[in-house]
C-alpha cells in the first residue's frame, strides 16, 4: 500500500514539473514581443517586480509574514538574479544557439553537484537519462549545425555557462528550501524580492522609459511574471518536494520541446528531422528519470 502511495506521489510530482516546464517554455514568444519595446535588463527586472508584487498581495491575503531559512532564501534570490544577469550579458556576445546549449548544460552541473551537496545517489537510470537528455539538447539546439555555435571560448559563452552553473546551484538548494521551509508562499515571495537586487543597477539606467511602454509590452511583462514565473515556480517547488534535483532538471527539459513547438507554430521557425530526434531523446530521458 505504501509503495503504491509513494509511486502516486512521485507521478504527481513529475506531472507538476512537466506543467512547470510547459509554462516556462511558453515564455519565449512573450519575451520576443517584449524585447521589441525595451531592453533585456528592463524586461527581466519588471518581470520579477510584477511577480513580486503579485506574491506580496497573496502574502497579505494569507496574513502570514513569517518565514524561516532567511539566509538560504536571500542567497537563492541573489544567485537567481546574478544568473539572469549573466545570461543576458552573455547573449550580447554569443549566438542564440550557443546560449541555448550552454544554459541547458545545467542538467550536467546538477548531476555532478547534487551527490556532493545533497548526497543524492545518481544510479544507472538517472545517469542514462542525463546522458540521453544531453544528446537531445545538443540535437535540438544546434540541429547538428555546430558552426551556429561559433567559438566556444568567448566571453559570452563563459557568461552563459556561468548562468547555467548558478542555476544548477539554485535548483539543488531549492530542494533544501522545500524540505525545510515552513511556508512556501512566503519563501517564494521573499526569494523573488531578493532576485531583483542584482538586476536593479542595469535596469535603473532605462527605467525612466516605463511611461512610454505600450500595452503589448505590459502584456508580455505580466504574462511572463504570472504564467512564466509565479505559477510554474510554485508547481516546480511542489514537484521538487517529492523528486530529486536530477530528475527534476531532466523533466524540466520539456521546456525546450514546448518552446520549439511554439516557435514552429507561431513564429514560422523550421522543425527539422534532427530536431525531432532530439525531442524524442528528451522524452525518453524524461521517462527514464521518472
Amino acid at each position: 500500500m505504501q509503495i503504491h502511495m509513494s509511486a502516486g506521489i512521485k507521478k504527481k510530482a513529475v506531472l507538476f514539473t512537466v506543467l512547470a516546464g510547459f509554462l516556462w517554455g511558453t515564455s519565449f514568444p512573450a519575451i520576443k514581443i517584449g524585447l521589441q519595446y525595451m531592453d533585456a535588463y528592463t524586461f527581466v527586472f519588471l518581470r520579477f517586480l510584477v511577480a513580486s508584487l503579485i506574491m506580496l498581495a497573496v502574502m497579505l491575503l494569507t496574513r502570514n509574514f513569517r518565514f524561516n531559512k532567511k539566509r538560504l532564501i536571500l542567497s537563492l534570490g541573489m544567485v537567481n538574479g546574478v544568473a539572469y544577469l549573466l545570461q543576458y550579458l552573455g547573449l550580447v556576445h554569443t549566438s542564440a544557439a550557443a546560449a541555448s546549449l550552454y544554459v541547458n548544460l545545467t542538467v550536467i552541473w546538477v548531476a555532478l553537484l547534487s551527490p556532493l551537496a545533497l548526497k543524492e545517489r545518481l544510479g544507472g537510470k538517472k545517469a542514462a537519462s542525463v546522458l540521453v537528455s544531453l544528446i537531445g539538447v545538443v540535437l535540438m539546439t544546434t540541429n547538428l549545425d555546430f558552426a551556429s555555435i561559433g567559438t566556444a571560448a568567448t566571453i559570452g559563452g563563459f557568461l552563459v555557462i556561468g548562468a547555467g552553473f548558478l542555476w544548477a546551484i539554485f535548483i539543488i538548494y531549492n530542494k533544501s528550501l522545500v524540505n525545510e521551509s515552513s511556508n512556501l508562499i512566503q519563501s517564494m515571495t521573499w526569494l523573488l524580492v531578493f532576485t531583483m537586487l542584482p538586476l536593479l543597477p542595469p535596469a535603473a539606467v532605462s527605467i525612466a522609459s516605463l511611461a512610454s511602454l505600450p500595452a503589448a509590452a505590459w502584456l508580455a511583462i505580466v504574462y511572463t511574471a504570472v504564467f512564466c514565473w509565479v505559477i510554474p515556480y510554485y508547481l516546480w517547488l511542489k514537484g521538487l518536494r517529492h523528486i530529486s534535483p536530477v530528475t527534476s532538471t531532466v523533466v524540466l527539459l520539456t521546456e525546450i520541446i514546448v518552446a520549439t513547438a511554439i516557435s514552429m507554430l507561431f513564429l514560422g521557425e523550421a522543425f527539422t528531422f534532427v530536431s525531432g530526434i532530439g525531442a524524442l531523446l528528451i522524452i525518453i530521458a524524461i521517462l527514464l528519470a521518472s
